[in-house]
């Protein structure tokens, strides 16, 4: 193997699409042939000056992706992200500083071109806040004993008014959309959804080579209104003397009024021979249990954190968002990617709208810029990265001003994996 300052990273070229989609999923261990067909959906979305792979001797041994994204923050305002996907490193060549090499082009990159933050999913909890990446957004998993629920099975519907219907995918490509940007404006940590997202997650679309078709409900509002919508899977399990025990699995389900959140979840459970209803990753705070009569019938099967978020221009990024009352904190952020770093004023007069300024003040609280990226979308408490040795505060009682600022009545989601 070549010494690390040997191996050539890199922007792919078309033609090295395929080796290097290989590559990634050698490093994610999926071993599944691409088909022509897959190989082809995948590609699609690959942008070859915003896509790096690593070479050694000509062949893929690492890769990172990113792509353009829009983040919203707290108050309801989006931000520009950079996207970071498909990083991997083959076993062969770890411990090589590949990935550092890799992610410190992207970044930059990002920085450049004027993007607010940068945002993931950790597969791996310890290797992004060396990058300066920090837990944005918690993402809470139930699983629904659904006789226990204390729901009538003799269910008929909403008794607002409202209507479920099962739909197709052709028609949630063409409701879905408008439904989601509802949403997701109304969600800190949310992010959008392009025209691909939809293709790919109703089928039209092949990027893997196995797909079961979910099954989609949407709720309309006593006025017509599309409020809510759901994908969700099912088994097919029966138990002794032909009782059934089938399991509905939710792939996604939003919706803009809580009527309509509360009426698919209650459809879900009303399902014949569905004893069982896994949610998938929801907000941490879902409002799922209180729907329930019982509401120990959902319990949390996962709990674990979820985007994270690199903060790349504070002043912007503190701007963006809203806060809950008027005062004053002065931030001394380090960065050792050379990014954010420095001294920053916040002010806030009370009317939600914050004003961020580099500043030569004694700081309020001395911070990295990972743990800066957890505290932006107002999921994280300042008071406990303090107690944890994470923050140090260096005027009594500013990271109580911080989280009297900082911390959102709802907590951040994002509803997305990328």
């Amino acid at each position: 193997m070549s010494d690390r300052d040997d191996l050539d990273i890199r922007p792919i070229t078309e033609d090295e699409i395929p080796h290097w989609l290989r590559a990634m999923a050698t490093g994610f261990l999926q071993s599944e042939p691409f088909t022509e067909e897959v190989l082809a959906a995948r590609a699609a979305a690959i942008v070859p000056e915003r896509t790096l792979g690593a070479f050694d001797d000509g062949r893929c041994v690492a890769t990172l992706r990113s792509f353009p994204q829009e983040l919203t923050a707290v108050g309801g305002a989006v931000v520009p992200s950079d996207a970071v996907t498909n990083v991997t490193v083959s076993p062969t060549h770890r411990r090589r500083g590949l990935l550092t090499r890799m992610m410190g082009r992207d970044l930059a990159a990002a920085k450049e071109r004027g993007d607010v933050v940068a945002t993931l999913i950790a597969a791996e909890y310890r290797i992004y806040g060396r990058y300066g990446f920090g837990p944005g957004t918690t993402a809470a998993e139930w699983t629904i004993d659904v006789p226990r629920a204390g729901l009538d099975p003799r269910w008929a519907g909403p008794e607002d008014g409202g209507r479920i219907d099962l739909v197709d995918g052709a028609e949630v490509r063409k409701l879905g959309p408008e439904l989601h940007e509802r949403v997701r404006r109304a969600t800190p940590g949310a992010v959008d959804r392009n025209d691909r997202w939809w293709q790919v997650n109703t089928g039209a679309l092949r990027v893997w080579p196995q797909w079961k078709e979910p099954f989609y409900a949407v709720y309309r509002s006593a006025g017509g209104e599309v409020e809510g919508m759901v994908a969700y899977t099912a088994d097919d399990k029966w138990g002794a003397a032909k009782q059934p025990l089938n399991t509905a699995t939710v792939q996604w389900l939003i919706a803009s009024e809580p009527a309509a959140e509360r009426a698919l979840w209650r459809f879900l459970c009303s399902v014949d021979w569905i004893t069982t209803v896994k949610t998938g990753y929801r907000a941490p705070d879902d409002l799922l249990p209180l729907f329930l009569p019982d509401p120990r019938a959902a319990g949390i099967t996962t709990q674990a954190d979820w985007m994270w978020v690199r903060i790349l221009d504070v002043v912007r990024a503190f701007e963006a968002r809203t806060y809950t009352g008027a005062g004053r904190l002065v931030l001394e952020v380090v960065d050792a990617g050379g990014f954010a770093g420095g001294r920053y004023l916040l002010e806030t007069d009370g009317d939600g709208s914050g004003v961020c300024t580099a500043t030569s003040r004694d700081a309020d609280l001395t911070l990295d810029v990972s743990d800066l990226g957890s505290l932006w979308l107002g999921d994280e408490s300042a008071v406990r990265l303090v107690a944890a040795g994470r923050v140090v505060e260096t005027r009594a009682g500013a990271a109580r001003v911080a989280d009297a600022l900082l911390r959102s009545s709802r907590r951040p989601w994002c509803p997305d994996s990328f």
